[in-house]
């Protein structure tokens, strides 16, 4: 884990970590073999290949299995299109976990293995390149094109304690951890976690969903398995009968607008005419119109490459279900990374008013972003655009 929350300033409850209006502290007594710089992709790898040598900093400590062994891997970060976050770039590519999976099924060093992604457009790691003959089983969070929710929010019912002004969880991530925490693990299977799971991240009242769609991945010949071979067992959960629903969640939020709703809550605890509370409004009103700057940006490009009239369509067209999200891959990364390394590059590529917003945008592909359009689109369209600048 990152270890950025316990002890951070806007934490209320310093060095508690709580995932329930009602819950105990989940931190005290959890180890950590990485923390802080020490989370990265190569890292993450290294420890799922069971490749001490490859590993930099924190207790070394890898997944040293067997062949007879079970695996269970819980990915949480901010995730988009292809990739999932780590906190220093850069971030895990689709492509290489796929390739690191492969390369763990041929070491033959487990019998089975059982993934659960939460991250925004998480299925998109796995949508049309996840094999179904590693005798792995995946669930993530969203399909490839929507975000994750939060809920236990400030305002939603439940909400959290009174002197928090965040979400508690993400609603996926809450309602397997609350099913597995009551349940007896040795007699409910992978498919009824799943179920459950699916239809609770929903959160769907009949009429209007306003959740997330759980998917699932990879090798689905053994989702009759009982969980606490993945999971383990609770003795105090022996005598539960696996019967009792858990309740539907009454609000959540769109993982990417909780943020907005933190300052917000911020703002409305802070007394009348306070400079702070002048600093907060000042901190939503420029988050606000940045999103909007971007949102603005990416249609602007869109309408140059593909037309004025074709562009919000194109951009707005994924590819269908089952489908990779990229056929070139390594097209992909040279396009993210720069925006990773460089986030207001395209920004400033458009920001000028004194040019022809041809002539800015082809000055920005030239010196950053041309691998990005001659990955994605054809040699035609960015000669084309060459010409206009």
């Amino acid at each position: 884990m990152y270890d950025d929350i316990a002890k951070n300033p806007a934490n209320p409850r310093a060095g508690v970590i709580i995932n329930h209006p009602e819950g105990k502290d989940v931190y005290a007594g959890v180890p950590k073999d990485y923390t802080g710089d020490q989370v990265t992709t190569k890292n993450f790898l290294a420890v799922l290949m069971g490749n001490k040598t490859a590993v930099t900093g924190g207790s070394r400590k890898v997944i040293n299995s067997k062949p007879n062994d079970h695996i269970f891997i819980y990915y949480v970060d901010h995730g988009t299109a292809g990739s999932l976050g780590m906190p220093t770039n850069p971030w895990l590519y689709a492509d290489d976990f796929i390739k690191v999976l492969r390369e763990k099924h041929a070491s033959k060093s487990y019998s089975k293995m059982v993934i659960y992604v939460e991250a925004c457009e998480s299925g998109s790691m796995f949508e049309g390149i996840m094999p179904q003959d590693l005798n792995i089983y995946v669930t993530t969070a969203a399909n490839a094109v929507e975000s994750s929710w939060g809920t236990y929010c400030p305002g939603m019912n439940p909400p959290p304690p009174q002197d928090y002004m965040t979400c508690l969880g993400d609603l996926y991530s809450v309602s397997w951890m609350e099913d597995s925490e009551t349940h007896n693990l040795k007699k409910e299977t992978i498919k009824g976690q799943y179920d459950v799971v699916k239809k609770r991240t929903l959160n769907s009242d009949g009429k209007r969903a306003t959740g997330s769609h759980v998917m699932e991945y990879g090798d689905k010949t053994f989702k009759d398995e009982k969980l606490f071979r993945y999971q383990g067992f609770d003795p105090a959960n022996a005598n539960s009968t696996n019967s009792l629903p858990l309740p539907r969640p009454q609000g959540v939020i769109n993982q990417r607008d909780a943020d907005i709703l933190f300052m917000w809550k911020r703002y409305e605890q802070l007394n009348a005419g306070s400079e702070e509370k002048l600093r907060v409004l000042k901190e939503i009103k420029e988050t606000v119109a940045h999103r909007k700057h971007l949102d603005n940006s990416v249609d602007f490009i869109g309408k140059l490459v593909f037309g004025f009239e074709n562009g919000p369509s194109m951009l707005a067209a994924p590819r269908s279900s089952g489908q990779p999200l990229v056929d070139d891959w390594d097209c992909l990364k040279r396009m993210v990374s720069p925006l990773l390394l460089y986030p207001t590059v395209s920004v400033l590529c458009l920001s000028s008013p004194l040019v022809h917003p041809s002539s800015v945008f082809m000055l920005g592909l030239n010196s950053v972003l041309m691998p990005i359009v001659r990955c994605v689109f054809s040699n035609h369209t960015v000669d084309h655009l060459l010409s206009m600048a």
